[in-house]
């Protein structure tokens, strides 16, 4: 055993103490998968050596062929794991083992309910790495010697789980990790080579590189006991390169779990090869839920990429764009050279034409579950619909299929639920319906009530409920789908076009014109509280309403802007009223011009009410109307 200096004991941080406490006092459903943990650990441990190593080649110490083992001590009942990757410094086991670096852990931990067998499934689902060992294990050693740095450079990592770890410089001669687990009490099910070798194929046979495991030999009768020999218990080969009728389903799942850190299955996956001018094999996945940190855009992103299966980068982002940054996956290429970076990434025409091609393979996956997995679909939109309404702004070339995978509430969809497609909405579109209506409003309650609404329940009119901040940001690049163009019904002057007869037409100029004289009353009272009175074609029930002149900013986008500190255009709405309303009628009758002013103004702020706004004047409002109260009570 190497002498050891500089050992100091230093204490977890927060997150982590809770963490390990939950682990070591829950029931754990699953405890194998703290194997599959290690080993993804040690396989990205490889891969970084790998990557370093093209450009500093003294980095392999002499020793090129990397690997993985796994062995136990039956005796001493510990399970031990090695790899010959990067290894760590002193500082990096500080970091990496001391703390969670992963992004998103504070977030998880603020999930916690207190109760052990939920939050235990939620430690599984979550993923924990290094620190499902305690799973298993009342302490955990790691051994490790950054690659590069001097033999007497190793560090010696101890923990029993308790809140505090112990950290001393050691000798070292190789480079990588050794971590050792030294198993609780009733765990010695580990300690077996059968089992372990079962986990292994289970979880990891994906594994790009060899993981070993010791032979079981037998020393002859009076023999020494033979050295040890190891064999290769994966199949070591990118699963990735593997014709996809070779690849059991289980198979996918697994690398899924590897790559995404994810506990869950995908909900589905495609697996291509591409040959001819462009030679590239991908490998592309799409997760059941959302991330922690999916509305973090600098969050970290993208596909694994490997150049002749050599790993070269982690998150590469150049081959999705970024409302695609959920898809999980692996893309493998023979065209691009070994030293490639994220600037080389970026200017590549390559890039660009596969870029093109994996987008369009997600959104035919996407397709493809929409249509064969209707309720897998809608868990898939309910977890990632925001970030695919931020296509059509991106992806202009996709936007036609983007937009066929949107889905929105509606007045005729499920109660508040975002479930009905474009295509669907014009498969039941009235006869002569050349037009998609839609609202953008704060909530479904709101907007479902609004009396822009009015007009088109009256004829059995099918409008898009939109209530997600993004929508009327969306909308604004989505001019069109399969030949018909969208309307918002509170913008301008509303034109039904065919479902209008010509007698409704004729009807409504010659109300139009009957109320001129209402209408200037009206103009006057509001003054420039308006851009426009004008009479209503949309109302039945209501007295009035506010519409958004066409090129104005709607509602929703004057809030984002406004919260986010930016001016905001200054714009007036229109004034719309119903004429054959009571109060529109007794408000023509009024003889006061004092009275009919305090009229017109309750009527505009009902209305601004209404349509989610909030008061200019709230005080002035609330005095009209406690004015109006007495007169009609005296």
């Amino acid at each position: 055993m190497s002498v050891e200096t500089q050992k100091e004991t230093l204490g977890f941080q927060t997150e982590v103490k809770q963490l390990l406490h939950l682990m070591i006092h829950s029931l754990y459903s699953n405890k194998e998968i703290f194997l599959r943990e290690l080993i993804s650990n040690a396989s990205d441990a490889v891969d970084k050596l790998r990557f370093e190593a093209l450009s500093k080649p003294e980095l392999l110490e002499g020793g090129s062929e990397l690997k993985i083992r796994v062995s136990f001590d039956k005796d001493a009942k510990t399970v031990t794991l090695e790899d010959n990757g990067i290894g760590m410094s002193r500082e990096d086991a500080i970091t990496h083992l001391g703390t969670i670096a992963k992004s998103g852990t504070a977030d998880f931990m603020k999930n916690l309910s207190g109760d052990q067998k939920k939050d235990s499934h939620l430690i599984g689902q979550f993923g924990v790495g290094f620190y499902s060992a305690f799973i298993v294990a009342d302490k955990v050693e790691v051994f490790s010697r950054r690659a590069g740095l001097d033999a007497s450079e190793g560090v010696h990592w101890s923990s029993k789980g308790e809140g505090e770890f112990e950290i001393a410089t050691i000798d070292k001669a190789d480079r990588g990790t050794r971590i050792v687990l030294h198993l609780k009490s009733g765990e010695d099910e580990f300690a077996d080579g059968y089992r372990l070798r079962n986990i292994i194929k289970k979880y990891s046979d994906h594994i790009a590189l060899p993981i070993e495991l010791p032979k079981e030999q037998a020393a002859a009768e009076g023999e020494d006991k033979p050295a040890q020999e190891w064999e290769v218990v994966n199949r070591a080969s990118a699963l990735w390169t593997r014709p996809r009728t070779e690849v059991k389903d289980e198979e996918y799942q697994e690398f899924y779990k590897h790559i995404a850190h994810d506990y869950e299955n995908p909900l589905s996956w495609s697996h291509n090869k591409v040959e001819g001018k462009l030679e590239y094999s991908s490998l592309l996945y799409v997760p059941a839920r959302a991330p922690f940190d999916l509305y973090q855009r600098e969050a970290p992103k993208g596909l694994k990429l490997y150049v002749q299966r050599v790993f070269v980068m982690d998150q590469a982002e150049s081959f999705l764009p970024l409302y695609l940054r959920f898809i999980k996956g692996v893309v493998d290429s023979n065209d691009l050279s070994l030293n490639v970076s994220r600037e080389i990434l970026q200017k590549d025409p390559i890039i660009d034409s596969m870029k093109s091609a994996l987008t369009k393979r997600v959104l035919d996956m996407l397709e493809k579950l929409a249509k064969n997995e209707p309720e897998q679909y809608k868990g898939f939109w309910k977890n990632f619909g925001q970030v695919m309404k931020e296509g059509p702004a991106e992806d202009f070339a996709n936007k036609e299929k983007i937009a066929g995978l949107l889905r929105f509430a509606s007045t005729q969809g499920e109660e508040g639920e975002q479930v009905v497609s474009l295509a669907e909405y014009l498969a039941r579109a009235k006869e002569g319906q050349d037009k998609i209506y839609y609202l953008t409003g704060e909530t479904y309650a709101q907007v479902k009530n609004s009396p822009h609404l009015e007009v088109f329940r009256k004829k059995g009119i099918e409008v898009l409920l939109l209530t997600d901040r993004i929508d009327e940001w969306l909308m604004s690049y989505l001019n069109d789908f399969d030949g018909k163009s969208f309307v918002d019904v509170a913008r301008g002057d509303l034109d039904l076009g065919n479902l209008d007869s010509e007698e409704e037409k004729k009807e409504a100029e010659e109300v139009a014109k009957a109320k001129e004289g209402l209408v200037e009353r009206i103009k006057t009272a509001l003054g420039d509280a308006v851009s426009e009175v004008r009479v209503s074609h949309r109302l039945t029930d209501s007295p009035a309403i506010l519409a958004i002149g066409e090129q104005d900013l709607g509602l929703q986008m004057r809030q984002i802007l406004e919260a986010s500190g930016q001016k905001v255009p200054d714009s007036k709405p229109i004034f719309e009223f119903n004429p054959a309303h009571p109060l529109i009628e007794k408000l023509d009758g009024e003889q006061s011009e004092e009275r009919f002013g305090d009229l017109s103004h309750i009527l505009f702020d009902q209305a601004a009410l209404a349509a989610g706004d909030s008061l200019k004047d709230p005080a002035a409002y609330v005095r009209r109307l406690n004015k109006l109260l007495v007169e009609l009570s005296v």
